[in-house]
């Protein structure tokens, strides 16, 4: 693999951010962002992405490379959670690994807009149907992970109303915003996006740069309260991410021959949703132990991944 590619990734401000959010919490600062600020710029994020890539999808015609691509983000996030489940329940109990399950085959936004921004170092451009894409794939596994735990729950059965918890995923704030975002970007012509790109162009780094310092700020602390659960799902938060990006950026390759589409798969498949799958689970399942699922997903994959994880998976999309 290309070190130089890593050292980029390293030494982005953007992670380095992240980094000084992390020996914040250490130290014991005071540093925080403000709840409304750190709101208001994570829906900044996902509207600004959505909005741009609804402008790119303007341009694109649909074709079976598209069809065949949305499928794809669909059995990636049906398929990790039934394979990992079964890896999940030989440590876990069953609530656990279901709601482990479904975070790892969903998707976190806020790791597809660093993947965005890597693809922008790495002079490639994003495809406007990927956003779609990464919208779609939200809900499939939290269908998954619920299925999965009324069929091997066997002390009792979970009485869930399925149509409540489908409707919520795709009513979440950040997947609504996304998708709401991307209809309007595919709608407004050229010189209409022109009057707002400033906003959802120019000023998109400086504001990643401060979302990424919150999200270290919350995974030090995350981190922190992680530790006495043991060896296993700290093994688990590492291995499966690389794993599962490293497959599907080969997989996806039967799809497509785009280096950029490929790595954006990779990193979605890598990725694990701390916002959607944890708002769901706590309706669906409350049994479900936030204090295990969420550190993984925000404080192990998530950094994993933002450093040697795309590195890696770029490199594989080359090969």
């Amino acid at each position: 693999m290309n070190l130089d590619l890593l050292i980029s990734n390293i030494t982005n401000p953007a992670f380095l951010f992240f980094i000084l959010g992390i020996v914040a919490v250490k130290l014991k600062s005071d540093l925080e962002i403000p709840p409304n600020s750190s709101k208001f710029i994570s829906l900044y994020l996902l509207f600004s992405i959505g909005f741009k890539g609804g402008q790119e999808l303007s341009h694109e015609t649909l074709s079976m490379e598209i069809l065949w691509s949305m499928l794809l983000g669909i059995a990636i996030s049906l398929l990790i959670p039934f394979y990992t489940f079964f890896i999940l329940k030989r440590k876990l109990n069953i609530y656990d690994a279901g709601a482990i399950a479904a975070a790892y085959g969903s998707v976190s936004a806020v790791t597809f807009v660093t993947a965005v921004s890597y693809l922008d170092t790495q002079k490639l451009e994003l495809h406007g149907h990927m956003v779609a894409i990464m919208a779609l794939m939200e809900s499939p596994s939290i269908i998954a992970g619920l299925i999965l735990m009324s069929i091997y729950n066997k002390e009792e059965n979970i009485n869930t109303n399925k149509l409540s918890i489908v409707k919520h995923s795709f009513t979440n704030g950040s997947v609504l915003l996304i998708l709401g975002s991307l209809i309007i970007g595919l709608l407004a012509n050229a010189k209409q996006a022109e009057g707002i790109k400033p906003f959802t162009n120019d000023i998109f780094k400086g504001f990643l740069a401060i979302f990424l310092l919150d999200m270290g700020i919350t995974s030090g602390r995350k981190l922190t309260s992680f530790v006495g659960n043991g060896l296993f799902p700290f093994l688990f938060a590492i291995v499966i991410p690389l794993f599962n990006g490293c497959l599907f950026a080969f997989l996806s390759s039967f799809v497509t021959t785009d280096i950029a589409n490929r790595f954006i798969f990779a990193v979605l498949a890598a990725s694990a949703s701390y916002i959607a799958v944890p708002a769901a689970m706590k309706i669906a399942i409350p049994k479900a132990n936030p204090g295990l699922y969420l550190p993984m997903a925000l404080a192990i994959t998530f950094p994993l991944n933002i450093t040697f994880g795309m590195p890696l998976y770029f490199y594989v999309c080359q090969l």
